[in-house]
């Protein structure tokens, strides 16, 4: 008989606030964690890793909605779900990569619980949203108890899980700059399904002025990959540079081995999708 092995979340407080200063003050503490959509956060509640002793739910906070700023960009509310965003027209329409991209984000069961603040705030390499939210340019506004600061999203990353967000901080928005002429695209390579943690995802955004290339999955934070940008900047992205910059880019970033593959594995993916996430932006509509 197989032994009855069951997964028990230890005992935790739920406060409720009903503001956005109510929650930052129920924060800081050690053991004190929010609470947004919850899906990666539960998951790693029944496994242990996480024993929080009280949780601060957000959804009661007036932080969720998908506008336009004065400045053309796209403002997202922090609690704004995944499927929201994905099924916008203003986002279809404007920012068509991020709809395409959240359609193989793990599943619409998780997309319907899942928000943008917590996917950006979670910290783990593996998601899809922050290295295409930094190729973009996004930048995230936090809010604590000495007010509220703005960051651009890669300078939320330190390491694996690791963020810069502080314990008493809260994710409130984030903007991203309007499309224009750049074209942008995220490609990923799952070991399994279409929706499975990648072994590698890739986002690009460029223009005639510049271009930006962020890898997550493969490293333990989303990383920019600056020799290949040097090498790509201003090209007709024939084969010879797309070889060069893919062999710049395996080159110059550390790659981190896990159970989706090897680092000498995820180093070849690299140089393979930094050519098709380039040819995935240049096609019409990219």
């Amino acid at each position: 008989m197989a032994p009855d092995v069951r997964l028990i979340m230890a005992p935790f407080e739920l406060a409720q606030p009903q503001s956005l200063p109510d929650a930052i003050a129920m924060l800081g503490e050690e053991g004190v964690r929010s609470l947004s959509g919850g899906t990666a956060l539960m998951l790693m509640m029944k496994a242990g890793v996480l024993r929080p002793t009280r949780l601060v739910s957000l959804r009661k906070l007036r932080i969720s909605g998908i506008e336009t700023a004065g400045g053309g960009e796209l403002r997202l509310g922090a609690m704004t779900t995944l499927a929201e965003i994905e099924r916008s027209p203003l986002v279809k329409k404007g920012w068509p990569v991020i709809a395409r991209t959240l359609r193989t984000l793990s599943n619409v069961r998780v997309r319907n619980v899942a928000t943008v603040g917590g996917a950006l705030a979670h910290g783990d390499p593996h998601m899809d949203l922050p290295p295409l939210l930094a190729a973009l340019g996004a930048r995230v506004t936090l809010a604590g108890p000495g007010g509220e600061r703005s960051i651009p999203v890669m300078e939320i990353y330190t390491g694996y899980l690791e963020t810069t967000i502080a314990r008493n901080e809260l994710v409130t928005r984030v903007e991203v700059p309007p499309l224009g002429s750049r074209r942008a695209a995220y490609l990923k390579c799952t070991t399994r399904s279409a929706d499975d943690w990648p072994a590698l995802g890739i986002a690009v955004a460029f223009d005639s002025e510049e271009i930006r290339i962020v890898v997550g999955a493969a490293t333990d934070k989303p990383t920019r990959l600056h020799a290949a940008e040097k090498i790509l900047k201003g090209s007709s992205f024939n084969e010879k540079v797309l070889k060069q910059a893919g062999e710049a880019a395996a080159n110059e970033v550390e790659i981190e081995s896990d159970l989706h593959g090897s680092a000498h594995y995820k180093k070849q993916l690299l140089r393979v999708y930094l050519r098709r996430v380039i040819d995935e932006a240049r096609k019409p509509g990219g």
